[in-house]
């Protein structure tokens, strides 16, 4: 435009001397950041290994129990004509307890604070000699009890007693290894059940010890699996009662523990996320730390070009 003049403003060489950059602040913040970084860091990240060393983790084995079960009930010469029958007694605290009729499996109870047991089990017909077990955490076994021995009257008179099991003849019994199955919270368990004897078809209903039961039907007498989650940690008492075509019925019980430690996956995420975490983190610092340094290193240039200049005016106090 005619008659407009734009005239450039000299410079006057004075700085505001950290009235606008205010460098000692910041590198206090800066400093305290980076201490709690330090500390986030040696807390989420695990130590890495020592040279020429091996980190092993385990339980050493003690002693096994050294005190053995002992049957209360029931006496020695009881006679039955139904069952289940309720086997109970004494017991070293902490253990788990195992109950065997003629030396065959019939169930698992955990041994009270107040070092007793009770476990329902299933009879075979005629005589049977019961012995307890017990067992410690690393599963090293006890003495055994001194044996009982009761009668099953569900047959006629005989001429002596039953001491051998015929797998194919009429009665029904249930089997499984699932003795002291540990698993997480939140986590499959599979149990594996044998059905032995019997006429099929068979009913199977599974009480888990948690409020909850499954009705399972089988056409044979095939092994097979039955599974189940538990939602909380804990020892749950697990109830297998089955029947078959004829109306037989036969019962097992089994004791589960269910770990209240974390999920090693779960523990095994959370390590990655920490470490992810600290990938971003430490960066982002480091560059903070670089533009602090670099904006002081730029202001102590310019002051150094200016006052070789002559062009640094002093401050005005």
């Amino acid at each position: 435009m005619p008659g407009l003049k734009l005239l450039h403003h000299d410079h006057s060489g004075r700085l505001r001397a950290h009235e606008n950059t205010s460098y000692i602040p910041l590198g206090i913040l800066l400093l305290i950041v980076g201490f709690a970084l330090a500390v986030y860091s040696v807390q989420a990240a695990p130590p890495p290994p020592q040279s020429e060393s091996v980190g092993l983790s385990g339980t050493m084995p003690g002693e096994p129990p050294a005190e053995a079960a002992v049957i209360l009930k029931p006496t020695d010469g009881q006679h039955f004509s139904t069952t289940p029958i309720t086997v109970s007694g004494t017991c070293p605290k902490g253990t788990l307890v195992e109950v065997f009729k003629n030396d065959i499996f019939s169930g698992s109870t955990f041994c009270t604070d107040k070092n007793t047991f009770s476990v329902e089990i299933d009879l075979l017909y005629g005589s049977n000699k019961l012995v307890v077990r017990v067992y410690d955490a690393l599963n090293q076994a006890g003495p055994d009890s001194k044996p009982v021995t009761v009668f099953y009257d569900a047959l006629p008179p005989q001429s002596g007693p039953i001491t051998s099991l015929d797998f194919g003849g009429a009665q029904l019994l249930l089997n499984t290894d699932a003795v002291y199955r540990g698993i997480f919270p939140d986590k499959q368990m599979n149990v594996p059940l044998d059905i032995l004897g019997g006429t099929p078809p068979y009913a199977i209903n599974v009480q888990w010890g948690d409020s909850t039961n499954k009705v399972i039907s089988r056409n044979n007498n095939v092994s097979f699996t039955t599974e189940h989650t538990y939602k909380k940690p804990g020892t749950y008492q697990i109830s297998f009662q089955a029947s078959d075509a004829a109306g037989r019925v036969a019962f097992l019980s089994v004791a589960a523990l269910v770990n209240g430690q974390p999920d090693p996956a779960t523990t095994g995420a959370a390590t990655t996320n920490n470490t992810n975490m600290l990938l971003l983190l430490w960066p982002v610092y480091t560059s903070a730390i670089a533009v602090l340094v670099s904006f002081w290193l730029g202001e102590r240039r310019e002051k150094h070009i200016l006052a070789k200049h002559g062009l640094l005016a002093t401050r005005q106090v």
